[in-house]
Formats: structure tokens, sequence, C-alpha cells
């Protein structure tokens, strides 16, 4: 058994798969409280699967970019989790489970969500084989118009105002998926940890395109 983690935005959800496959997931709109919301989730969804912790062989975990507080909570659980289990660990980036589950589109696949600062952070990818064409970064949305080729699936977090600036453009588009980026996570994974892509617990690290908006606190002068 796997347990997959995603808390990068406020649709969090976790997953229990069998070699990859789908067996149980939980769906939830997060209200910012992590780490209950996050351990009770996963002891609800072992509990439906009649599993006990120590039966998971592998952790898997979304690594974001996303929201501070949520990744910082999802990886710290996986990282426990894998170093108390004694178990593997692969992380895997948001951008790239919002893309996964529309991956035969015969074309790139566009992933973007809202990153505050009037700002998008996106990302593209594509089938035969699954790969990433251009790596999670920032941008203006009418920067994000001129950089996305025509031809393009754009999917994810798609407001009044982006979704005028593509109209102009040869490419089709889709808001979120609604059942959870933990199910790409279980299948993307598995895959992952077959291909032998493993991480130390301690070495994950959640993926911030811009540093955090908290830090310590100023002294007085400074």
């Amino acid at each position: 058994m796997e347990l997959s983690i995603d808390t990068a935005s406020d649709l969090a959800s976790v997953a229990l798969s069998g070699k990859g496959r789908l067996i149980h997931d939980i769906v939830w709109r997060s209200q910012r409280n992590h780490t209950v919301e996050v351990l009770a989730a996963i002891e609800k969804l072992l509990s439906r699967g009649g599993v006990d912790k120590r039966e998971l062989m592998a952790v898997f975990v979304s690594l974001g970019p996303g929201m501070y507080t949520g990744l910082r909570v999802g990886v710290s659980i996986a990282q426990g989790l894998a170093r108390g289990l004694q178990v593997p660990t692969i992380g895997v980036g948001r951008l790239e489970l919002d893309a996964y589950p529309h991956r035969h589109f015969d074309g790139p696949v566009v992933a973007v969500h809202r990153a505050g600062r009037g700002e998008l952070a996106w990302a593209s990818y594509r089938d035969r084989p699954w790969r990433e064409l251009s790596p999670p970064r920032l941008a203006s949305p009418d920067e994000f118009r001129g950089a996305v080729p025509d031809g393009s699936l754009v999917v994810g977090e798609i407001d009044e105002r982006l979704l005028t600036l593509l109209e102009s453009r040869s490419m089709t588009v889709r808001g979120p998926a609604a059942e959870g980026r933990a199910r790409s996570l279980a299948e993307l994974g598995f895959a992952r940890w077959q291909a032998g892509e493993t991480a130390e617990p301690a070495l994950l690290r959640p993926v911030y395109l811009r540093p955090p908006a908290i830090g310590p606190p100023q002294q007085p002068g400074n």
C-alpha cells in the first residue's frame, strides 16, 4: 500500500493506493488548519481501507508550488511518516499533478494557478513519454498569454480576466479537476518509485516560487 498527500491548495486530498492504483481517497476544502485536518483525514482513510499504517510501503507528497502553510504541513507529515515507518518518499510538483489527468491531450498541457500579487504560476508538460516541457515559473497574465504556444490545453485556476486574454489564442481551456490531486500523485509517485527516484525524507523540500511572506521579526531600527 502507498499513501499520497496533497496540501498545495485549499482543495486538499489524501489517497490510499496499491501499486499506484487508487483504492480510496478523501478530498476536502481545507480551512487552513492542515495539521489537524490532514492527520484526521489520513486516519479516516486508513480506517476506511482497513489498513494499518505499518502496512504502508511508501509515502508520496505534493511539493508545490502553492500555499506556504499547507505545503509545509503536508511535507512535514510525509517526512515524519516515512522516517517512522522507514519507507521511501517521493515528491511530485503540484502543477504536474494538475496537468497529469489531461496527459492524453494531443499537444502541450499547461497547468496554471494564481500565485498572489497578480501573478500566475505555470508549467507545461506533454505525453508520449510524459515529460516536463517548461519548469514552474511566475508570470503576469500578459506574460503568460505570450508564452503559451497555440494548440495547448490550459488547465487549472482560470479567472475571467485570464479567460478573456486566452480567447484570442488557438488553445483549449479547462478549469481545475474536482477529484483532488492525490489520485494523480498515487500513480506518478508509484511510477517514480519503481524507477528508483526516491529521496531521503529529510531532503524533501516544498517548492516556493517566491520567498514566503513571513520571516523573523525585525529589530527596532531595522
